[in-house]
């Protein structure tokens, strides 16, 4: 029996317009970095696909490269979108990391970025991506290459809209000024590495991308659970990503002391606010207009339902903020 979505599911969540394109997506979106398809299998990304789209996220992102093996996520929740109204969805894919061995199995070339998004719509059984994305500049080929193969894949229609993501300030704005000059499609969306702890956007990146009118989606927001409380109390949750793939080792070379009373100072002004550190740092990004959307991973549904809670107190005081700033500064 097909399953039934809420017909609420739109009245809660809000949508942002991705720069000034007609794009619009939700503040928070979803994507399948190292959980669906990795160690986390396809009924637990069944119940945070379904459950995320009743909450009006719309937006699933994934690459060429995620899950064990690499590839696995988008066979995996290709499956799962199959039981959605695609039409409603926003679907994107990336590449740009080794995927196949040999000269052409990586990095930004036209053989590669088309090779790589044929492969991608196989693998979801979907006819198109909705945005296609270069996942990381490559300092070999290009940049007129690299985006020439975006505009190709539009062309074709593979893809309606092209992003990339982890390009510094100055070669994006490069690649704004490469897209004009030969009428290519624009890229209406960049994916950096954003959060509390990581502020570098703020000052090389953002300017940009409101000049260009380009959106914006942070990943990694909660810095890899870092940003939450489950590494607070000292002990490494059995059922987090750092038990189950990465090992205390990380957790080692992540949360030196020094950072752990910064989190600690953070999750006391998050308790105050009536939020847990995780939402308050999802907050905390959507704070600025030139932020799109938050791309949360999760590996249960009740993060999900906590993350999208964060949504119901996106205002910060001018103290609040000059609190943090304080704690992280830029």
């Amino acid at each position: 029996m097909p399953h039934e979505f809420s017909p609420t599911r739109y009245d809660k969540m809000q949508y942002r317009r991705c720069g000034r394109s007609g794009l619009l997506l939700p503040a928070i979106s979803l994507g399948a970095w190292e959980t669906f398809g990795g160690y986390r299998g396809a009924d637990v990304a069944r119940e945070c696909l379904f459950r995320a789209f009743d909450l009006g996220i719309t937006h699933f992102d994934f690459a060429n490269n995620y899950g064990t093996p690499p590839g696995n996520a988008e066979i995996v929740c290709g499956q799962i979108i199959r039981d959605m109204p695609r039409d409603e969805l926003i679907i994107s894919s990336k590449a740009g990391y080794r995927m196949w061995p040999g000269p052409y199995g990586e990095w930004g070339s036209k053989k590669y970025l088309v090779a790589s998004c044929d492969q991608s719509l196989k693998r979801m059984g979907l006819e198109y991506f909705d945005i296609f994305y270069s996942h990381r500049p490559d300092p070999d080929t290009p940049l007129e290459e690299t985006l020439g193969a975006l505009d190709l894949l539009v062309r074709q229609g593979k893809a309606l809209y092209v992003g990339v993501s982890s390009y510094n300030g100055a070669m994006f704005a490069g690649s704004v000024r490469i897209c004009q000059r030969h009428d290519w499609a624009p890229i209406t969306i960049h994916q950096p590495y954003y959060n509390m702890l990581s502020r570098g956007i703020e000052n090389d990146l953002l300017p940009h991308t409101e000049r260009a009118g380009t959106g914006v989606i942070a990943f990694c927001p909660l810095a890899s659970g870092l940003l939450t409380d489950k590494y607070l109390g000292g002990d490494i949750p059995a059922e987090s990503r750092a038990a189950r793939k990465w090992g205390r080792d990380w957790v080692a070379r992540n949360l030196s002391p020094e950072r752990k009373q910064k989190l600690l100072a953070l999750n006391d002004i998050a308790r105050s606010r009536g939020q847990t550190l995780a939402q308050m740092a999802l907050a905390w990004i959507l704070r600025l207009p030139a932020i799109t959307s938050a791309l949360i991973g999760a590996s249960s549904v009740k993060q999900v339902e906590e993350n999208v809670a964060a949504l119901e107190k996106l205002t910060f005081s001018p103290e609040e903020l000059k609190q943090i700033d304080e704690i992280v500064p830029r």
